[in-house]
């Protein structure tokens, strides 16, 4: 049973259809991996080991009666700590919403309930979400699969953590500015960003509401396909009969590459060699488009965050680590005027950007120019913090800004992501073409 603990989520769905493994087994192993592991607290901020089996237990009977709800029933499931779970502790990372304890699991924990995902608990992240680095003094920083003293990535850290360290087939995270993505490419995953607004957000403890989204962090691009079926309960998209001959990409040859480290350089490279081998064509081109609405984010991210979270913020601030209460505070004298024309000004340059990258099949750039920062020196040097946070968020900003869907896959250059950008609510069409990226770098 512990090959089980390295199994896509699909396959072990697959492998609850046709009667080979038993979701309460399968929950009790997860379980048990969480409980032996010596990094566990630092990934989990709650198991909820009587829901899970309760859950699985559900899931057993009705794989039995061949009345399984969705190719995920009887699959366990983490979710980060700023998803409202019923009767248990939601605080998004931060001290200042210590012993939050809500009445009713959010809108899409429940979809995913209904479709028999099985809930195996709740992992840390950045505090309230706002930071791409995933250090988190304040409660718990979660370790990169590759690197045990670099931060996994934030926001979503402990979800990343919670799949790469084998302690949960899935997991879903959050993603604002690269919450989903940064994470999973640091830790060799599969992260998907959905559009602003396909996902509800009803719930969801907020962080900036118009650029927040829901999103599976997991293995495969077929993990992350039946993931996003069930938390919106849809259809999935069919992923048969994918290739890349044909296929048309554009690597945003603007901002993307600036000061990229050496790994993710060579990374990216492989990957695309990987693409044009299986008949991609794939053309380097220039988007300013980019680069101005990455000189939006202070305004527009900032403000929000500041303005969503002021009076919690100025209640107690010596509450929060000191890093993030400076990036929230940033955003406290931008003013009214500024954030108007800030939204004008991106409404505009999303015009732009989609006509300048039409007719391909998705726009390509490394999903994090940089590798995961060490602990000990983010902890000691202010600057470096600042530096490689910006850095980490940067090219995954992009599709945030533009209001894009977004997939990150492994390259085989551990830590270093491939992303794939296209237009809003083309999520299964991203989906499909990046099945056919996977199997090209397989």
């Amino acid at each position: 049973m512990i090959r089980w603990l390295k199994m896509s989520a699909a396959t072990l769905g697959r492998g609850i259809g046709s009667g080979d493994i038993d979701p309460v087994a399968l929950a009790q192993t997860y379980l048990d991996a969480i409980g032996a592991h010596p990094f566990s607290d630092r990934i989990y901020t709650i198991v909820t080991h009587e829901r899970a089996l309760a859950e699985a237990a559900c899931a057993a009977e009705r794989a039995k009666l061949g009345q399984r709800k969705s190719p995920l029933d009887g699959v366990p499931v983490s979710w980060k700590d700023l998803f409202d779970t019923v009767d248990v502790a939601t605080e998004a990372g931060s001290l200042l919403l210590k012993g939050r304890v809500p009445n009713a699991d959010c809108e899409v924990m429940r979809t995913a309930t209904s479709l028999g995902l099985v809930c195996l608990g709740k992992t840390h992240m950045s505090e309230l979400a706002f930071s791409g680095l995933g250090h988190n003094p304040s409660t718990a920083t979660s370790p990169c699969v590759n690197d045990h003293a670099a931060v996994s990535g934030g926001s979503s850290s402990g979800a990343a953590a919670s799949v790469a360290f084998g302690l949960a087939p899935l997991a879903i995270g959050s993603d604002t500015g690269g919450s989903v993505r940064i994470p999973a490419a640091w830790n060799d995953l599969v992260g998907l960003k959905t559009t602003s607004g396909r996902l509800s957000l009803q719930g969801v403890v907020p962080l900036c509401a118009r650029f927040d989204t829901v999103g599976p962090l997991c293995r495969s691009v077929e993990d992350a396909a039946l993931a996003l079926a069930a938390l919106e309960g849809s259809k999935p998209v069919d992923l048969t009969n994918v290739k890349l001959e044909g296929c048309r990409f554009a690597i945003c040859d603007t901002a993307a590459f600036d000061d990229i480290r050496e790994a993710p350089l060579a990374g990216f490279n492989s990957a695309i060699e990987c693409l044009r081998k299986m008949g991609a064509v794939v053309e380097r081109v220039k988007i300013p488009q980019a680069q101005a609405a990455l000189e939006l984010s202070g305004v527009l991210f900032a403000s929000e965050a500041y303005g969503t979270w002021k009076d919690q913020i100025e209640a107690n601030p010596g509450a929060m680590f000191k890093e993030i209460l400076l990036r929230f505070r940033s955003g406290a004298n931008v003013s009214a005027p500024d954030y108007v024309a800030g939204w004008r000004k991106l409404d505009q340059l999303r015009i732009e950007y989609y006509a300048a990258t039409a007719g391909y099949d998705a726009v390509l750039m490394p999903s994090s120019p940089i590798l995961p920062p060490n602990v000990a020196r983010l902890d000691q040097d202010h600057d470096y913090y600042v530096t490689e946070n910006l850095l980490a968020l940067r090219n995954t900003r992009i599709s945030n800004l533009m209001g894009a869907c977004s997939l990150t896959l492994p390259t085989g250059v551990p830590s270093c992501g491939l992303m794939l950008v296209c237009p809003p609510m083309q999520e299964h069409h991203l989906l499909r073409v990046g099945a056919a990226a996977e199997n090209a770098m397989a």
